[in-house]
Parts: C-alpha cells; sequence; structure tokens
C-alpha cells in the first residue's frame, strides 16, 4: 500500500486544527481496556507504535497526532495486523488533549512519550511548538503515581524549553536515563543515531498526587 502523502508540518493554530475532541472510551478501541495505558504524543506515522504493540501485549497503546490522514493510515495498518491493543485519535495535544482524555479511568495511564516533536525553529513560530505548560498539567494529572514521561529531541533549545516545563512541575522528579528504555526506536532517532547526532533525553516519574478540588 502506497504511504499517505501530508504536509511535514501542520500549523496548530490554525482554527481547522482548534477543535474539540470527542472523550476517548477506551471500552470501545481496546480489547482489554484494563490494561495500562502508554501514550505516545505527536505519533506521526505510528511506527514506533505499531512495532511496540506487537512487542508488549500486556500493554494499551494511543498515538496522538495531529495530522489526520496519518491517523487514519495508521489505525488502517494496525486494524490489518490485528494489534487489539492499539489506537490512534486524531487531535490538536497542545489544546485538546484534557478533553480527548476526558474520561479516561484513574490510574490507568503508565507511560507517556514526547518523541522529537516539530521544534518550530523561526522565534515567530514558538507559540506553535507542542509542549506548553497547559500539555504538562494535563499529563501529570492523567499519569498514575510512580507513572513516567519520557521525552527525546534532537534540537538542543527545544530540550531546554521542554524538560524545564516537566522540571517545574512540582509532581514530578527528574529520572536519570541516557538511552532509549524502549525496544523500539522512532524513525527519526534511527535517522539522527546513524549521522552520528546527539539525542537529549530526560524522564520524569510522578512522585504525587494531585490536590483536587
Amino acid at each position: 500500500m502506497p504511504r499517505v502523502r501530508v504536509h511535514q508540518h501542520v500549523n496548530p493554530l490554525a482554527p481547522f486544527f482548534r477543535f474539540t475532541p470527542k472523550p476517548l472510551q477506551i471500552e470501545k478501541v481496546f480489547a482489554d481496556s484494563d490494561l495500562p495505558l502508554h501514550l505516545d504524543l505527536g505519533s506521526a506515522r505510528g511506527r514506533f507504535l505499531l512495532k511496540t504493540a506487537a512487542v508488549e501485549p500486556n500493554q494499551n497503546f494511543l498515538g496522538v497526532e495531529i495530522r489526520e490522514p496519518l491517523v487514519e493510515e495508521a489505525n488502517r495498518i494496525k486494524e490489518e495486523e490485528n494489534l487489539t491493543n492499539l489506537h490512534y485519535e486524531f487531535c490538536n495535544a497542545t489544546y485538546s488533549l484534557d478533553r480527548l482524555l476526558e474520561q479516561l479511568p484513574s490510574d490507568i495511564l503508565q507511560t507517556v512519550t514526547i518523541q522529537f516533536p516539530d521544534p518550530w525553529y523561526k522565534k515567530k513560530h514558538a507559540k506553535r511548538r507542542m509542549v506548553k505548560e497547559i500539555l504538562v498539567e494535563t499529563v501529570v494529572g492523567h499519569l498514575r503515581i510512580a507513572g513516567k514521561i519520557f521525552i527525546q529531541t534532537d534540537v538542543d533549545f527545544l530540550a531546554e524549553e521542554m524538560f524545564e516545563l516537566f522540571r517545574e512541575n512540582a509532581h514530578l522528579c527528574e529520572v536519570e536515563v541516557a538511552e532509549n528504555p524502549f525496544q523500539v526506536k522512532t524513525e527519526r532517532e534511527i535517522a539522527v543515531e546513524e549521522k552520528g547526532l546527539p539525542i537529549y533525553r530526560a524522564m520524569f516519574k510522578k512522585t504525587k498526587a494531585e490536590a483536587r478540588a
């Protein structure tokens, strides 16, 4: 099957992407909704999750991606491969992730990955970057105690920006990490390593619950 062609970058501030998604009902998208959940933000073509879900059958995997054609393609492939522990959602994670996860059961989100997000190099485009304080709050709010967040990028200034946003959250502690802790690497990670270029990584662990109003 030919690869779906889409724009490499889309403006998350455009009106088309500022929609409100329906809350995800995990019992309808996973064969066993009681399994611990791994959330991948900015899943792109979804190959990382496709391979990971195949080797980790005792965990559910949810990919969130802003480019709808990639979500449709990834869901089509996972159906063909009968991966009942994998699902992708079309969502603008920066602004609508909390709505998407609104009905997520507590204590089920175990791991979160943010891998090589679009850096939006120009200063005037910085506001388009995915990781903002609101996204950090949403992720931490749904993450269970002892759950982990893994982030990696090959862009130094973006690494500093993202890592600092997570470091500022009082419910997290930083955990030492040197290598990708997962069995599978993203296509971008492989390409960067083959060029011998540095990859900046960070891991955070949730240490305490947030106070509820």
